[in-house]
């Protein structure tokens, strides 16, 4: 049943971007290993398969072959009071880059997992795996050059494996590192962005810009292919790793990763204990959860399926000062000057009023997927 519901969100194709030379070795990558374990899965591809980190053995096809699922490539957007079509609950990834705001409807991005876009003047690449319910925006720009990522339909540990159009290396999409091709060991640079309601960002950015449903295919936008993929209890599809069974396997949590310590924050505990203060490979931060985000993993339809709210990080560290923050009633307020803050991490109210708080790169993810790639991370406990 599932499986036939992931063949059937990929349908219709797509097309292949511009290929350019690949580039030489990279100094420093992982050993390689025999390029011969590849061939099963070699056919079509023009990647260097003997520069790899991973056995071809991790990799599982997802149902959809190399771009069964459509990346979206030249996006168009709308205002966000012509976005009619998202529910003010539905989740929507957000990014800002020198003041270009942008909301990407995970309505849209469920079936087409990645976006090559171009905000505030910079490459990015917009990822979203619906089986680990990963999302990430990597900077597209790698050793000076601009890449055009493309869904491989392969997946390792159930996650996303993402190819650049260039080299046609293979990257994981939740560590962000090329494992199979000419880049091998190279990781791309990870921008701050967050995952939160849409009623949320139009409130943080009036005038910021939504993905429009113009993107030049045919899918049954509001709805979704993995209709109860998210019940608690449920095997993770494709799965045949070792699942830490600290946390539930699909429990939501926020990452946070500073030098060698990574943290995970459950949503089923955020929800009991919304402000966390806490230090991370010796930095300060704060991690924020509000309810009123729904799941886009849930119900047929997005807009009828359950809350599960939203989690964002921050630095707490602002001017020299390390805030401590508290709940207060749907929003957050400092305890050093009483003002008001919203969950985009800016203040409202109060003597701080129109200052933000320093975005955190994190994640939101299911815990099986980060504890696949993070073996042991420390959970926060209330």
């Amino acid at each position: 049943m599932v499986i036939a519901m992931l063949v059937a969100a990929a349908c219709g194709g797509g097309t292949s971007g511009p290929r350019t030379a690949a580039p030489s070795a990279i100094p420093g990558s992982p050993a390689p290993i025999d390029a011969s374990s590849f061939d099963a899965i070699a056919g079509g591809w023009r990647t260097d398969f003997t520069r790899a980190s991973v056995p071809s053995g991790e990799f599982l096809s997802g149902g959809p072959g190399k771009d069964g699922i459509p990346a979206i490539e030249a996006p168009k957007f709308i205002s966000v009071a012509d976005a009619t079509f998202v529910d003010d609950r539905e989740p929507v990834l957000t990014l800002v880059v020198r003041g270009d705001a942008r909301a990407y409807p995970v309505q849209i991005l469920i079936w087409h997992e990645l976006v090559n876009d171009l905000v505030g003047g910079k490459p990015v690449a917009v990822s979203y795996c619906p089986l680990c319910n990963s999302s990430v925006v990597f900077d597209r720009t790698v050793q000076g050059r601009v890449l055009d990522f493309g869904v491989s339909g392969l997946l390792r540990n159930s996650d996303l494996v993402m190819y650049d159009r260039q080299t046609e290396s293979w990257w994981q999409q939740i560590t962000g590192e090329a494992v199979v091709g000419a880049f091998l060991g190279t990781r791309l640079d990870v921008l701050a962005s967050n995952t939160i309601s849409f009623a949320d960002f139009r409130a943080a950015h009036p005038d910021g810009k939504v993905l429009s449903r113009d993107t030049g295919f045919s899918r049954d936008y509001g709805r979704t292919p993995y209709r109860s993929y998210d019940a608690s209890g449920s095997r993770p599809f494709l799965f045949d790793g070792q699942l830490d069974e600290r946390l539930d396997p699909v429990d939501r949590v926020v990452t946070v990763e500073f030098g060698a310590e990574a943290v995970a924050y459950p949503f089923s505990r955020l929800a009991d204990h919304p402000v966390v203060n806490d230090v991370v490979g010796r930095q300060s931060i704060v991690v924020f959860y509000r309810k009123g985000t729904l799941s886009s993993l849930d119900r047929s339809s997005i807009r009828d399926s359950k809350d599960v709210g939203a989690g964002v990080a921050f630095s707490s560290s602002l001017d020299g000062r390390v805030l401590t923050f508290e709940a207060s009633g749907d929003a957050f307020r400092d305890r050093e000057t009483g003002s008001s803050w919203d969950i985009s991490g800016v203040a409202r109210s109060g003597p701080l009023a129109g200052r933000s708080l320093t975005k955190v790169v994190h994640g939101n993810h299911f815990w099986f997927a980060w504890a696949a790639f993070k073996p042991e991370p420390r959970i926060w406990q209330p």
